[in-house]
């Protein structure tokens, strides 16, 4: 007879929203990094993309203290998220991880639509 009682692993799915997903990893990693450095209650995580890198475009990342008219807020548990209406262009289906694996530690952007990639993976080209 088989056993009934198999349970079987959830994997946890990153949250999504507007196009836009961290993973849980990331999520943790951003709290972590908040609780370390005391940012405040009030900051966003801004995320976004600006000219420039070997392929084109930069990803961009960090803390801020102040919101934009343009900008789009994103909650992922608890945590804002701002990115200006140019960035979303090209971030929409981006998926924002956290690796801390042997080839170094950092975030991580599965942009899939970036048409190339530089070895470091922080620009892109469309």
């Amino acid at each position: 007879m088989a056993d009934t009682n198999i349970v079987t692993p959830q994997i946890s799915k990153p949250e999504v929203s507007d196009g836009i997903s961290l993973t849980d990893k990331a999520v943790k990693e951003v709290k972590k990094i908040i609780a370390e450095n005391s940012i405040p209650a009030d900051y966003v995580l801004r995320i976004g993309v600006k000219g420039g890198g070997c392929s084109g475009l930069s990803y961009t990342l960090g803390f801020d203290a102040e919101l934009k008219d343009s900008d789009k807020v994103i909650t992922f548990d608890d945590i804002k998220v701002a990115v200006d209406w140019k960035s979303i262009l090209y971030l929409t289906g981006t998926t924002v991880d956290y690796t801390d694996g042997l080839n170094g530690k950092g975030f991580t952007f599965n942009n899939p639509t970036a048409k190339k990639t530089c070895g470091c993976g922080s620009s892109f080209g469309v």
